[in-house]
């Protein structure tokens, strides 16, 4: 089937509008404290001391971070675990989310992350048990593994799905939100603590 000259015009500027609003979103994280929340907005201080504000999406998508320890994980645990290469390639946790099964398969597979150089965030199914000596974790993803050494002083969080009811100000909070060419943000997921609790992603 021939294209008229319009219809090609038509797609090329369809491609090219599309590029153009995805060169115009920026991804990024913050970690911080909320200030207020509505079904609106959620206004946050930054770690850094910044005041923002962001926007609710019209389904925000809450989830709830409370204390954990190594020995709740078992083999087929879904795991979420931030760490640091090391020269030798070897791989040192820097905080460890355990997931409940309704979040199973939420961002699998291993990627870099903001927490400095060399780091990653690695999601999967552990493996083999904890160790008793060596503290380490095999964590599977499709695709590979990795092995990660957990040291001692290495936070651990239970993960659940929350509610919007818990965004309350003094929460601290870990927060996925895109950014436009204008400065305006909104929110595209949060993991907010419990009382006493600090997300540590």
């Amino acid at each position: 089937m021939k294209l008229t000259l319009s219809a090609v015009i038509l797609v090329l500027w369809t491609v090219l509008a599309g590029s153009a609003f995805a060169q115009s979103e920026q991804s990024i994280r913050l970690r911080g404290t909320i200030d207020a929340a509505s079904a609106q907005s959620l206004a946050v201080t930054t770690n850094a001391g910044e005041k923002l504000s962001l926007a609710m999406p019209a389904k925000p998508v809450v989830m709830s971070a409370s204390k954990a320890s190594l020995a709740s994980i078992k083999p087929g645990s879904f795991v979420g675990i931030a760490a640091q290469t090391q020269p030798d390639g070897s791989s040192v946790a820097l905080e460890v989310h355990v997931f409940s099964e309704s979040l199973r398969g939420l961002g699998v597979g291993s990627r870099p992350w903001d927490q400095g150089a060399n780091s990653t965030m690695t999601n999967g199914n552990v493996g083999s048990a904890v160790g008793t000596s060596g503290r380490t974790l095999t964590v599977q993803y499709p695709g590979g593994e990795k092995t990660i050494q957990v040291p001692k002083t290495v936070p651990v969080v239970f993960v659940v799905k929350g509610k919007p009811t818990q965004l309350k100000p003094g929460r601290k909070v870990v927060i996925a939100a895109t950014r436009s060419a204008a400065g305006d943000m909104t929110m595209q997921w949060v993991i907010v603590g419990r009382p006493g609790v600090t997300p540590p992603m």
